[in-house]
């Protein structure tokens, strides 16, 4: 049996993380597909990319309201309604038959998923302390990466096989599954889970409310008040810059690849596509790791999208030279641009009151995800008026760059303490 204290880690991540995979995926899974669709719906590379961009229009709609609700409802009851949503919108993808049709239903996915993000920052903010946080974060987000690494072939597989339509609908019945274990397993708080000791709930009450007693004495503010903070404005920037890299290099690698290398089968490509993200989840781990025990998040942001950035830019430069090098370089990207996640959603609810806090995050992650908009339509966008995906990919290791620079005018968030 497990010390008390190790409860949450084996408890509340996986079911968290796996759920979060699922909605990963169900967003995602298109980026293999996207030649295949744009074919079938007679959509252009700059009309694919908006399809695949649009999703992230709908997402920023529920953010605000998202972290609200699961701060002063209920972070579990608010999710198991919204997998059962997004999970007939996921399969409404895979049965369109035009191209409005098709752009629609990932409006609506995105909708449907837009408050997932910031419910589950707020259920881990009510089990891990500061010390653990970025830990906490970066381990659940760990489903990023994975959801690409464990799909890919899969996915590479199914579409080979079945086509398209059968490989998002398929995936897209995920959530309907995960629903039942979701609400087994989930708690808002230590204090409503049967599985946990009173020697845990004891730890975790006294800790969170210590820190939660810190944040609150500070002068009482307004939500527009805190919105317009310059921490949150320039949150809400660098998580535009760094969506804008990481969602237009996902949604065009496995294109890059397939044109780069057009004797690949489609489960090659998707082996292809899933080896920089098993790199990613290294990343993600040692950061955060790193970033917890130095009680320190904004260097570590920092330095993990520059990382990403110059990667990229690397990777872009040698092309011409070394197509090996080259892709050597950009499998080591997202180390860094997703490397970044958990420090960097450590801040808000390390700097914020807690009566602010999710709606604070939910407000950075909608503003800051339409760079999952922006990214791959800029990036298809160029690979259109180029014919390659040089100047694309430099312009993604830009915006990571901008996203390293504008970090370090962060001012370092006080009080983190391990615990």
């Amino acid at each position: 049996m497990s010390n008390p204290p190790e409860q949450r880690w084996v408890r509340i991540i996986p079911v968290a993380f796996i759920m979060y995979t699922i909605a990963y995926v169900d967003r995602t899974n298109i980026s293999l597909a996207l030649p295949y669709i744009g074919r079938d719906l007679h959509m252009d590379p700059a009309q694919q990319g908006s399809a695949f961009g649009i999703f992230f229009a709908g997402y920023m709609l529920l953010q605000i309201p998202g972290g609200y609700l699961a701060e002063w409802w209920s972070a579990k009851r608010f999710v198991s309604t919204l997998l059962v949503v997004w999970g007939a919108c996921a399969v409404g993808c895979g049965l369109v038959h035009t191209q409005m049709q098709f752009w629609i239903m990932r409006f609506l996915l995105g909708v449907a998923e837009g408050g997932v993000w910031p419910a589950t920052l707020i259920l881990l903010a009510h089990w891990f302390p500061r010390g653990e946080r970025a830990r906490a974060n970066a381990y659940w987000m760990l489903c990023l990466p994975a959801a690409v690494v464990v799909s890919s072939p899969l996915s590479g597989w199914i579409l080979g096989r079945w086509g398209w339509r059968v490989m998002i609908v398929s995936e897209g019945a995920l959530p309907f599954l995960w629903l039942l274990i979701w609400n087994w397993e989930v708690a808002d708080h230590p204090r409503e889970a049967r599985w946990i000791s009173g020697e845990e709930q004891e730890h975790l009450e006294q800790a969170l409310h210590r820190e939660s007693a810190e944040l609150e004495a500070q002068p009482q503010e307004s939500i527009l008040r805190t919105f317009a903070r310059p921490t949150v404005l320039l949150l809400i920037v660098i998580y535009f810059l760094m969506n804008t890299g990481n969602y237009g290099y996902q949604s065009w690698l496995p294109t890059a690849i397939k044109g780069s290398a057009k004797s690949l089968s489609n489960f090659q490509v998707g082996v292809l596509y899933a080896l920089p993200y098993l790199i990613t989840m290294v990343g993600m781990i040692l950061n955060s790791q790193h970033s917890d025990r130095m009680c320190e998040r904004r260097a570590h942001l920092a330095l993990a999208l520059a990382w990403g950035g110059a990667t990229l830019m690397g990777g872009v430069l040698l092309n011409s030279i070394s197509p090996l090098l080259s892709f050597a370089l950009i499998a080591l990207v997202g180390a860094g641009s997703y490397g970044g996640h958990g420090p960097f959603w450590a801040i808000p609810s390390e700097t914020l009151p807690r009566r602010v806090a999710g709606s604070a995050m939910g407000l950075i992650n909608a503003i800051g995800n339409l760079g999952g908009y922006f990214g791959p339509y800029v990036a298809g966008y160029l690979n259109k008026r180029t014919g390659n995906f040089v100047y694309a990919f430099g312009a993604l290791a830009l915006a990571l760059l901008a996203g390293a620079a504008l970090s370090m005018l962060l001012r370092p968030a006080s009080g983190v303490r391990t615990t």
